[in-house]
């Protein structure tokens, strides 16, 4: 038997909501390309009202148009359009860095990373906004600062994201495991056991996104984090070579090279992780909450199970802090209008229709406390607790150049091409090259 400790943790899963970025994009020196003197846009006259368009990535749950449906009925002469990018993150950030590059007035609101803020505020390619037209007071903290660039707010939260550790409770079951995992030691335990059915003997244990691309950025930011690492410093200075960050780093290595993670998930993005996970060729998965209902129609409730990320060395695990905020672009039109949309689009009456139809995280504090939500999302309180303790990932003004950085260093250990130390070492030597700055 288990501790009383890993039953606790199965009965209070945590749950969040999805993130990304490109490679390269620029090179290095102080880029801002603003039109402020602080290196940030001077603030918008927000004039011009009439239809603007709305621009985010695949809109999978498909939960967004009858969103902007409502809005539309309610506003005929100010219309808004959804224009969706590609289901990947790095590409939606380039098709956006190409429209501000053309100065092109075809996005308007744009649903940004929150990790992109201040780049696309250093740059000018957002508009700095009225916070004192929000009610920053019923926005989590932690979620609320992710907007910011030099004390400005330039962009709204619109929905929070965290890591969950997913898992199939079916399969465990067939090997008389009843418990969910609260630690890295107790998921490998859990897949030699599994694997011992003769069903199962050639089952994945673990995976989450490992492609090269910002997923994988996000995954190995949590697992050096998890380990007491960091990338960058308070300072925004390099600080990826510890014994810290080796240590996170080589429970993938090694995670890998043991088979407990397959070969095969160095091919995982979000979705291909997920589809591996419903299709049983994988035990456990670490995605984001957007999952929940997706996986909850494919395979139903009795088939998987959901807690937080696992805990490494008595250490609790850590999520990178997700989660989309919108803002306008420098070269709409119709300021007034998207002004106006941005104010509903991230009120708690829309965080509330996410959070029931998508499974998004809401960033409303209220929505966690609501005794009805508590009811219907027993896992509320563990996730705001979840998203107040994540760390987000390095909020540099090259953030396009940062996360190429930390791919290109560090995925090469993952085919054992180089040792953690080393990969490190490299890491830090080119965000060195590159400079900091927020």
């Amino acid at each position: 038997m288990r501790t009383s400790k890993r039953t606790v943790a199965a009965t209070t899963a945590t749950l969040a909501a999805a993130a990304m970025v490109l490679t390269a994009c620029g090179g290095g020196g102080d880029q801002s390309g603003a039109s402020g003197s602080d290196g940030g846009a001077a603030t918008s006259s927000f004039e011009g009202t009439g239809p603007f368009t709305y621009v985010q990535g695949k809109d999978n749950a498909g939960t967004i148009q009858p969103m902007l449906d409502k809005w539309n009925e309610a506003h005929p002469d100010e219309k808004v359009t959804m224009i969706e990018l590609s289901t990947e993150a790095d590409q939606q950030r380039q098709s956006m860095i190409n429209n501000a590059q053309t100065k092109s007035d075809a996005y308007c609101v744009m649903s940004v990373d929150n990790i992109w803020v201040p780049e696309f505020a250093a740059r000018g390619w957002i508009d700095e906004l009225p916070a004192s037209e929000f009610p920053k007071d019923k926005f989590l903290e932690a979620v609320w600062e992710t907007g910011t660039y030099r004390d400005k707010v330039f962009a709204i939260p619109a929905s929070s994201d965290g890591g969950l550790l997913y898992y199939r409770k079916d399969i465990l079951a067939k090997a008389g495991i009843t418990e969910a995992p609260t630690s890295w030691e107790d998921m490998e335990a859990d897949w030699e056991k599994v694997k011992a059915l003769p069903e199962y003997s050639s089952i994945g244990g673990y995976a989450g996104q490992f492609y090269k691309y910002e997923g994988f950025t996000v995954n190995v930011s949590e697992a050096i984090n998890t380990s007491g690492g960091v990338i960058l410093d308070s300072d925004l200075k390099p600080a990826a070579a510890s014994a810290e960050s080796e240590a996170g780093l080589q429970r993938l290595v090694d995670g890998f090279k043991s088979g407990f993670i397959p070969q095969e998930a160095l091919t995982y993005k979000e979705e291909e992780g997920r589809a591996a996970f419903e299709a049983g060729r994988i035990i456990f998965y670490r995605n984001w909450p957007y999952q929940y209902s997706l996986t909850q129609k494919a395979i139903g409730d009795d088939a998987f199970g959901f807690t937080s990320l696992p805990s490494v060395d008595g250490k609790p695990g850590v999520s990178s802090l997700g989660g989309h905020n919108v803002g306008i672009s420098s070269y709409c039109k119709n300021k007034a209008s998207a002004l106006e949309f941005v104010k509903w689009y991230t009120d708690g009456e829309q965080q509330q229709t996410q959070l029931k139809e998508a499974s998004l995280a809401p960033v409303w504090t209220e929505l966690y406390e609501d005794e009805t939500n508590i009811k219907d999302f027993p896992y509320l309180p563990a996730l705001e607790g979840s998203i107040k303790n994540a760390v987000p990932r390095p909020r540099a003004v090259q953030y396009g150049d940062t996360t190429a950085a930390i791919q290109d260093s560090l995925w090469p250990t993952l085919q054992g091409q180089v040792t953690p130390a080393d990969a490190l070492k490299d890491l830090d030597e080119k965000l060195a090259a590159l400079g900091s700055g927020s």
